[in-house]
């Protein structure tokens, strides 16, 4: 991966190609792992809900205690209890 943009003008033709090449390609692969990231986000939110949904009509406790104390702290700007010290 390049740290810096090349000198433009000092590049013939051939390596602009080659570089237009090779940054196409990095970026299409970016992109495909940024898809699949994505997939497996969407397939774990899913997953989430429904345990949530067959939790609330089991009758039980969708949020807790413990999820409203740390919305209050979140919401108070105070940090999580991990980053405490």
């Amino acid at each position: 991966m390049m740290d810096t943009f090349p000198d433009l003008g000092s590049l013939s033709d051939e390596e602009l190609k080659q570089l237009i090449q090779q940054l196409t390609e990095e970026e299409q692969e970016i992109s495909y792992k940024r898809r699949i990231l994505h997939g497996k986000i969407d397939i774990l939110r899913a997953e989430l809900v429904n345990r949530l949904r067959r939790r609330r009509e089991e009758g039980e406790s969708i949020i807790t205690g413990a999820d409203v104390e740390q919305l209050t702290n979140i919401l108070a700007g105070k940090s999580l209890p991990d980053d405490e010290g």
